[in-house]
């Protein structure tokens, strides 16, 4: 994996995550995209094993919902084969960098 495609994988996962364990995945998965999507997963499968609301009455309130809500917009935004992944060619890109402009329907 070359520093490009690990700046990104940290850009998307957050800056805490182990490289080791990104480039052990990489190694394996052969795609960042893979990668990406196979640790926020795992993130949302942590967060659904555990209660996503708890509150004490007059002392706390925790609620971990909206994490399971972001980490699924986010895992739909990697699904999504339009979106640009360094390692892969985007759909509707020439390989040799030059880009196309197309008008876009009038709504």
């Amino acid at each position: 994996m070359d520093d490009a495609s690990r700046r990104w994988l940290l850009a998307t996962l957050g800056p805490a995550t182990d490289i080791t364990d990104l480039e052990q995945r990489y190694a394996r998965l052969h795609s960042l995209r893979a990668v990406a999507l196979e640790v926020l997963r795992e993130r949302r499968a942590a967060l659904l094993a555990q209660p996503l609301r708890v509150t004490l009455s007059g002392v706390v309130s925790v609620d971990s919902s909206g994490n399971v809500a972001a980490l699924e917009r986010q895992i739909t935004e990697l699904e999504d084969p339009a979106t640009p992944i360094p390692d892969e060619t985007a759909p509707g890109r020439d390989p040799s960098g030059v880009l196309y402009l197309r008008e876009r329907p009038r709504r």
